[in-house]
């Protein structure tokens, strides 16, 4: 393996900017990425952006389709650094959370658990109910890290994009891949590149 290989997953909730973050950072740090996008994030894709499908897949290496359960990132024997899901619906959260995985966003992401790589889920869903909080305490206890993109504001950030920016960079902290995209608590912004 060449290149390290990453899985970016973006399903249907609002936030779709932060998936296209994750895969514009990660070209920027050399990784070779595998998205896949459900159905929904394909509807919810022209409410959010102006971006076009073919757009967003050109950001990354290999576009795989949420339906084609024998994609390479399917099966453990693909090697893959993690996953992050951004946006996470709770219906995706709920798929992994049951094992119940008909999809290749939850057949991925069970795939990355099982072999105890790392799977970070960027919840946006709000308010919760009992139900989801006991699906995000089952996903965290086989191994996942729910990361609901909430923005820090002591960097004082001036624009959307600098909280993305924040959210992205901390979300890859936990892979250990520094993004160099945000201010760090008490670092001078110098460091930040743009």
């Amino acid at each position: 393996m060449s290149k390290e290989r990453f899985i970016v997953a973006i399903t249907g909730a609002s936030g779709h900017i932060y998936g296209i973050r994750l895969l514009e950072t990660l070209r920027e740090l050399g990784l070779e990425t595998h998205l896949v996008m459900s159905r929904s994030a394909i509807v919810a894709l022209a409410h959010e952006t102006d971006l076009k499908l073919k757009d967003v897949h050109a950001l990354a290496d290999c576009v795989h389709g949420n339906d084609d359960v024998a994609a390479p990132i399917s099966s453990g024997s693909f090697r893959t650094r993690g996953m992050i899901i951004a946006p996470c619906t709770t219906k995706t959260l709920g798929e992994i959370a049951s094992g119940a995985c008909g999809t290749l966003v939850s057949r991925a992401a069970d795939v990355v658990l099982k072999e105890r790589r790392r799977l970070v889920m960027m919840l946006r869903e709000t308010p919760l109910h009992l139900g989801h909080l006991r699906n995000m305490v089952t996903v965290t206890e086989i191994g996942a890290i729910i990361m609901p993109p909430v923005p820090a504001f002591y960097p004082k950030p001036a624009t959307i994009d600098e909280i993305v920016d924040h959210t992205v960079g901390r979300a890859l902290d936990l892979f250990d891949l520094d993004s160099g995209r945000f201010k760090r608590w008490k670092e001078p912004s110098a460091d930040v590149r743009k």
